[in-house]
């Protein structure tokens, strides 16, 4: 058993594979040291990042019942105090973390001092067997167990909303920014500008709607991702005509009745968001039936840090951002879909 031992990381969003870290260090060292990635170093890489405060006070909720035994520091620089320390003698990495604790072993012998132990922790997989990891979790692939965000049922069949999710559903999910009715850009440029004055805005801008989907056009910022269905307040609206496919990278189609999710729905998610993750390319989506349950797979599909926009008939739009929270909420009403 080790004195002290040695991890390092950001630890941004503590999830399954951190814990595997700690409980291997706690198992092969009386004491472990946590070295925190600096806000600098961090945001560099990601300014969807927490903040230090928040990565230490969620590491330290989660392994409170071991609290005696772990110290929390701050990591200003690439290795810390592993390349001069001689009170820790173990290292605890990952397989991703290993070649940087390699480094630090070759550095410390060219300081002539004992090579430290590297410990080095199994892999936590997530449900589609990829490695779990902040960066994941962050781009939108997986919560911090690992588990999808879109419940199996509505991957495999098409589904039916209930009275409950319906219930639900009728109060706005987000910010209402209010605007008339016959000038939409009134409100669409007041959520532009909230939006862009976001920190938190770091991914995809979605517009839900044949009218919203026009009113980013209008004022000259079409959405990355853009839902029309030809009608509006379940009527055919003839502006629709109005907006431009020509502006957009792809056309997507499908089909989702009203009421319903489909699979062909969940497929131009997907590949809609799959297409701007890998090349940056917008898409317009064309429902045949309604797109308004869209917003349901798409803050589960959508990195955090994405923009979702809808139309509130009468009052103007609502803007809701895509985080751990608004996933979470959506799985769980997605659960409450009857599947055909």
């Amino acid at each position: 058993m080790h004195g002290i031992g040695l991890i390092g990381g950001t630890f941004d969003r503590f999830h399954s594979g951190h814990m595997s870290l700690i409980e291997t260090g706690l198992s092969h060292c009386e004491k472990i040291q946590v070295w925190l990635t600096s806000d600098e170093i961090a945001q560099s890489k990601d300014n969807r990042i927490k903040k230090w405060d928040e990565r230490k006070s969620d590491l330290e909720s989660a392994t409170s019942e071991h609290s005696s035994r772990i110290s929390i520091h701050l990591l200003s620089d690439e290795f810390g105090p592993a390349l001069e320390t001689r009170h820790a003698t173990a290292i605890i990495c990952s397989n991703e973390t290993m070649p940087s604790c390699l480094e630090i072993n070759s550095q410390r012998e060219k300081s002539e001092l004992e090579r430290l132990d590297l410990i080095l922790a199994e892999s936590v997989f997530s449900w589609n067997g990829n490695t779990i990891s902040s960066s994941q979790i962050r781009a939108g692939l997986m919560d911090r167990e690992g588990k999808p965000w879109i419940p199996r049922k509505i991957s495999d069949s098409d589904a039916r909303i209930t009275p409950r999710v319906e219930s639900e559903l009728k109060q706005p999910f987000g910010r209402l920014i209010e605007g008339p009715e016959e000038d939409t850009s009134i409100a669409i440029k007041e959520a532009l500008s909230h939006i862009s004055d976001t920190p938190d805005f770091n991914g995809l801008l979605i517009a839900v709607g044949d009218v919203t989907v026009l009113g980013f056009q209008r004022v000259g910022r079409i959405a990355d991702l853009a839902f029309i269905d030809g009608q509006t307040k379940r009527s055919h609206w003839a502006s629709s005509s109005e907006i431009n496919r020509d502006l957009y990278d792809n056309i997507i189609e499908c089909t989702s009745p009203a009421g319903s999710l489909t699979k062909s729905l969940l497929e131009a998610c997907r590949e809609s968001v799959s297409s701007w993750l890998e090349n940056g390319d917008s898409s317009l989506i064309i429902v045949t039936g309604e797109e308004d349950l869209a917003p349901l797979l798409l803050h589960p599909l959508a990195p955090i840090g994405s923009a979702v926009v809808y139309g509130q008939p009468g009052k103007g739009v609502v803007v809701r951002w895509c985080d751990e929270e608004s996933k979470d909420r959506c799985r769980n009403l997605l659960s409450d879909f009857d599947v055909n």
